[in-house]
């Protein structure tokens, strides 16, 4: 089974957006964020996680969600089986998540989560 293990959202500005973000839903970071992605978390009792990751896109476009698995393959398959298709991706080394896109072309991660 899947669950919304994160919300991904592109912004122009990593610490302008941890600032807004963590004031607008009273979230905290995660951990010590980089120049171009940041964590954010509820700052008391459970929720999904916003993740702020830099983009230099103004499109729509910029957002998508992060599926976490525990059998990556098994649930690749069972949404591709749904409608879904894979995305052409430049994946880094050890990548753990893959991209696919629903039928409206918007995309999401797949991710391994142990």
């Amino acid at each position: 089974m899947l669950r919304i293990g994160s919300i991904v959202w592109g912004v122009r500005d990593v610490p302008r957006a941890i600032e807004f973000w963590t004031r607008a839903l009273d979230y905290r970071l995660r951990n010590e964020p980089d120049d171009d992605w940041a964590v954010l978390v509820p700052r008391e009792g459970p929720g999904v996680q916003l993740a702020l990751d830099l983009v230099d896109s103004e499109k729509a476009r910029r957002h998508h969600l992060d599926l976490y698995a525990e059998d990556q393959a098994a649930e690749v398959e069972r949404l591709l089986a749904l409608g879904a298709t894979r995305v052409d991706w430049r994946y880094e080394p050890e990548a753990d998540y893959v991209v696919l896109a629903d039928p409206d072309g918007n995309r999401f991660c797949v991710v391994q989560v142990a």
